[in-house]
């Protein structure tokens, strides 16, 4: 290809082909004619081969944008398994603590409670010996005063019927 030739492409080529073509033609120069009609073709060639590049540079540069927008995607659900992930291990920690809060408080309500009725049984305790002692009491009064009552019975049957002496 000569210097000539290979400036002759593009837009301007297919001028310069079809130029060649009609003077070919019109001089009865089959030669001329044939390379003008190659020009042309080579001319659409080169176009065509310009947008076949830039559709697959435009799909190219979809499919990256796609890729992209596919990563981001991914990116953002595995933030938000992240975050449900760390919120429900917070709520299980929040529920957690609250479990032993209501255990301690049951906790302290079953001591209280356990000592109430400690210190109702040590009362009740208390009490029934209070109770024994004061019936020990009356019950030594009262043999007391009956030891008494059956000296004076004695006494009194000794005055009717004086014992004999043996």
């Amino acid at each position: 290809m000569s210097v000539q030739e290979r400036v002759a492409g593009g837009p301007l080529g297919k001028v310069v082909g079809r130029a060649k073509q009609l003077a070919g033609a019109a001089l009865n120069r089959e030669e001329l004619h044939r390379e003008g009609k190659l020009q042309e073709v080579q001319a659409d060639v080169q176009a065509e081969a310009a947008e076949k590049a830039a559709e697959a540079e435009r799909k190219e540069q979809e499919a990256e944008i796609e890729a992209e927008r596919a990563e981001t995607e991914a990116e953002r659900r595995e933030i938000e398994v992240e975050a449900q992930k760390i919120e429900a291990e917070e709520e299980a920690e929040r529920k957690r603590a609250e479990e032993e809060r209501e255990a301690a408080t049951r906790a302290q309500v079953d001591k209280a409670a356990a000592e109430r009725d400690r210190l109702a049984g040590e009362k009740r305790a208390e009490a029934k010996r209070q109770q024994a002692a004061a019936e020990k009491s009356a019950a030594k009064g009262q043999a007391a005063e009956l030891k008494q009552e059956a000296k004076r019975a004695e006494e009194a049957a000794e005055a009717i019927d004086p014992k004999e002496e043996s």
